[in-house]
């Protein structure tokens, strides 16, 4: 059994590299400190920091889990 191989797939390869290549040039010219912009939405200005209650919500996903299980075995 061979390999049968043509110049289109090295011609792919060689313009795959150079758009990498570009791409990478293009990502080190731009410099940003936020590159997901989560800080920076509109969304999240109003949002607040999980408070001290946040072990409610872990018993409580825990006991649904729980009851779930219970109904699916029993």
């Amino acid at each position: 059994m061979g390999v049968i191989v043509h110049k289109e797939t090295e011609r792919k390869t060689e313009l795959n590299d150079r758009i990498a290549a570009d791409l990478r040039s293009r990502a080190k010219a731009t410099k940003v400190d936020d590159p997901d912009f989560v800080e920076d939405s509109d969304y999240t200005k109003d949002l607040k920091k999980t408070g001290k209650f946040s072990w409610f919500w872990f018993i409580l996903v825990g006991l649904a889990a729980a009851s779930m299980v219970l109904i699916i075995v029993g």
